[in-house]
């Protein structure tokens, strides 16, 4: 009995002893929750208004600055093709041969015709002048010096269609040397020496010629951007190129870029009614020949400038069930939300349209830890990329 007493005496001891101690456990605990988390760490970027050039890009294809057909004028056996097919050919160089002797003779002929007239002319006038003697000594009749002065003017006459008759002849048989009319690249032969080529639609083909250098390279862009570009630049809200060119450059479906650039040279008047596109044209240079009629290139157009835009980096936009949004810090480095509507894409971000103005931070990294109404640690202060560049 005494010694469950003591027992149970010492258990008293130790529960009564261990109490505060337990209870500093517990009153350690509840102090370490009650401190607050340091605020999240991010970083800011203030935003500047500034020129933020604006691009267009476009599906387009390559098309000959100018293509010619190059046909027979004069039929005939084709003797000689002159070039190598494929090759860079000049302005006057010889394409083809055609048998030249019809032609030649035919130039003889007329040569000998004018000559006969020619001698007849000379015939008459000399009779033109007996006649008129005769008369002015009332020995010749009116009529006979009339009639000798008409068979003078019928002389004359022959030896001009002579004359006409042979330079024809002499033209058709400069039409046996088929020369090139333009600077280009020749297509495959149509006719293979030894044909017969006549002068119609169906017989007459010899080759086709394409000037590559420059190309066009044609494209479509909607009625709702020409609309803006042309609101933008009415409004004075922006600027175009001094020249009133604006520039194409061209990209290959692999996204390596063209190194040579183009300009606008050709807009549509009206909207074709079956796309409801604006169709245009850019002229680019193509000395080496990488261009090539109908291929399929991406056309990039520059030359319109947003006088003073503020852009925002892409990653700090953020979508909500209201829209899109920017986190923003004010002076006491407390978050909070804006609205904003988006533009263009453009180099460094989205130009902003409305939601922000000159002089506002917004959260550009560490978003996600970012919330409304609380205090974070901002970071340097930086400006947007395209702000940086722009200065």
């Amino acid at each position: 009995m005494v010694k469950n007493s003591l027992l149970r005496a010492f258990a008293l001891l130790a529960a009564v002893g261990s109490a505060p101690l337990l209870a500093g456990c517990f009153d350690g605990e509840a102090r370490e929750e009650a401190v607050a988390p340091p605020p999240p760490q991010v970083a800011v970027a203030e935003m500047h208004p500034h020129p933020v050039p604006l691009s267009y890009r476009y599906a387009g294809r390559v098309s000959a600055f100018r293509e010619v057909e190059v046909r027979a004028r004069v039929s005939g056996i084709l003797l000689e093709r002159a070039y190598i097919e494929g090759a860079r050919v000049k302005a006057g160089d010889v394409l083809f041969r055609i048998d030249p002797a019809p032609y030649e003779a035919e130039v003889a002929r007329a040569e000998a015709q004018l000559q006969e007239a020619e001698a007849q002319l000379s015939r008459a006038r000399r009779d033109a002048e007996r006649a008129v003697t005769l008369y002015e000594r009332k020995v010749g009749t009116l009529k006979a010096r009339d009639d000798a002065i008409s068979a003078v003017e019928q002389a004359e006459a022959d030896v001009a269609a002579a004359r006409a008759q042979l330079r024809a002849a002499r033209i058709d048989l400069d039409y046996t040397t088929v020369t090139a009319p333009i600077d280009g690249i020749t297509s495959l032969k149509v006719l293979p020496e030894g044909s017969l080529v006549g002068t119609g639609a169906g017989d007459s083909l010899l080759t086709r010629i394409s000037q590559l250098d420059p190309v066009y390279v044609n494209f479509s862009f909607s009625d709702t951007e020409y609309a803006e570009i042309r609101r933008l630049l009415e409004s004075g809200q922006a600027e175009g190129p001094e020249d009133g060119r604006l520039t194409a450059r061209i990209s290959f479906g692999d996204g390596q870029v063209y190194e040579r650039e183009g300009y606008i040279d050709f807009t549509d008047s009206s909207i074709d009614l079956q796309t409801g596109t604006i169709r245009a044209r850019a002229v680019v240079p193509n000395p080496e020949h990488r261009l090539l009629p109908g291929q399929f290139v991406r056309v990039t157009v520059t030359g319109v400038t947003l006088k003073d835009a503020i852009v925002v980096p892409q990653a700090a936009v953020m979508q909500g069930p209201q829209g899109q949004f920017v986190y923003t810090v004010d002076a006491s480095n407390k978050a909070g939300i804006k609205p904003v509507t988006l533009g263009r894409e453009v180099e460094g971000g989205w130009i902003v349209a409305d939601g922000l103005r000159a002089g506002d931070r917004v959260v550009t990294e560490g978003v996600i830890k970012v919330r409304p109404g609380n205090p974070v640690a901002v970071a340097e202060a930086q400006e947007t990329t395209a702000a940086s560049a722009a200065r």
